[in-house]
């Protein structure tokens, strides 16, 4: 999941060596932590959380191998 998420932000801002995902397992789901430079928030939430919502539906349609739910957190 987090080289999914790290192709998908990455080309989305101005600062890609400030992405951060952290990934880690709470209650037999994963939780995906996603950090970006402050600068670049607007562009990964987006308009009205557009561009956040379609992260997390693209993520979780493809966790459907993994049969694990995912929780994308996007933090500053």
């Amino acid at each position: 999941m987090k080289k999914l998420i790290e192709t998908i932000v990455k080309p989305l801002v101005d600062h890609p060596e400030d992405v951060r995902i952290g990934v880690e397992e709470r209650q037999g789901r994963l939780v995906c932590s996603l950090s970006v430079h402050p600068e670049d928030m607007g562009k990964v939430i987006g308009k009205q959380g557009r561009v956040a919502s379609a992260i997390r539906t693209v993520v979780n349609s493809a966790e459907g191998a993994s049969r694990k739910r995912v929780r994308v957190d996007i933090m500053d």
